[in-house]
């Protein structure tokens, strides 16, 4: 029966890999792919339009406490407030522009009542790799311009912590709302605001996404290049094994009176023999051993 070869242990394992692998390419790779090039087109959309739009106010663009979304992040806001410097949070392990930093977290109560979480900038590290001193948020009410951030999340839910080398203040993994809530006891709204530059109690600026495409959506068609071309060769060596010789027999098929098919060697010292002597050479026979 010619697609019995179908039925064999190792073809069977060679099929299910070949087609798990091309099913994971067409549903999972490849749409992992084309969904972060969507999210980058997404941003870079945000990024430039607000390059030139006016900022508005932090209910404007988040009503009723609302958490910012893709589609809210990196807006700008401007809203007048006043620091809580005694809760203030230090990002910890950041790299900004590929060097290691600090991020300043400072949690401000507007005129209408909301507590706001602040990222005001960066600080490098001391030769002790430890926060340096730097300029303290000013105490009076100020109006800011701020960009909308979503909260980071930490994989492993770590809170802030005191250390004890920087006089006690709060370091947290991440810049995230939700942690330096828990942390100070403060109902901040979900979400953070990223200073702009030249804002009051701003530090180093942040820098802001280029506005590049990136190499997902071709990252997302190699996935399906090589999920087809699996396929192909499956279907390949499938037809080749259904012709004389299969290209995958891996077993000698030369017992007499056997009707098995003979592998390529086989067919090719045979006719070397026949060139040779001129006449058809007799069937190998395996050897005994």
């Amino acid at each position: 029966m010619r697609f019995k070869f179908l039925l064999r242990p190792s073809w069977l394992a060679l099929t299910l890999v070949v087609f798990a692998f091309a099913a994971t390419c067409y549903t999972l790779l490849a749409p992992w792919q084309f969904s972060r090039d969507s999210e980058r087109e997404t941003q870079n959309a945000a990024l430039q339009e607000s390059f030139t739009a006016e900022p508005r106010s932090v209910e404007a663009v988040l009503p009723g406490g609302t958490a910012p979304t893709e589609d809210t992040q990196w807006d700008r806001v401007t809203f007048t407030g006043t620091y809580v410097a005694d809760a203030e949070v230090i990002a910890r392990l950041r790299t900004v522009l590929g060097e290691p930093a600090f991020e300043v977290l400072t949690p401000m109560r507007t005129t209408d009542g909301q507590i706001v979480l602040v990222d005001r900038g960066v600080v490098r590290p001391d030769d002790r790799t430890r926060v340096p001193a730097y300029a303290a948020p000013p105490a009076a009410p100020v109006t800011v311009v701020a960009r909308v951030r979503i909260d980071e999340t930490d994989p492993k839910a770590r809170d802030a912590f005191a250390d004890e080398s920087t006089d006690g203040r709060l370091h947290s993994y991440t810049v995230d709302s939700r942690v330096v809530a828990r942390a100070t006891g403060l109902p901040i709204r979900p979400g953070y605001f990223q200073l702009d530059e030249n804002q009051p109690g701003g530090l180093e600026p942040l820098p802001l996404p280029k506005l590049e495409a990136g190499p997902f959506f071709s990252y997302a068609l190699q996935w399906i290049a090589f999920g087809t071309m699996a396929v192909l060769g499956w279907l390949y060596f499938t037809v080749r094994e259904l012709k004389p010789g299969g290209a995958l027999a891996g077993e000698p098929r030369s017992r007499p009176g056997s009707d098995r098919r003979k592998t390529v060697a086989q067919m090719l010292a045979e006719d070397d023999d026949e060139e040779t002597f001129g006449t058809p050479a007799p069937p190998r026979q395996a050897t005994p051993q």
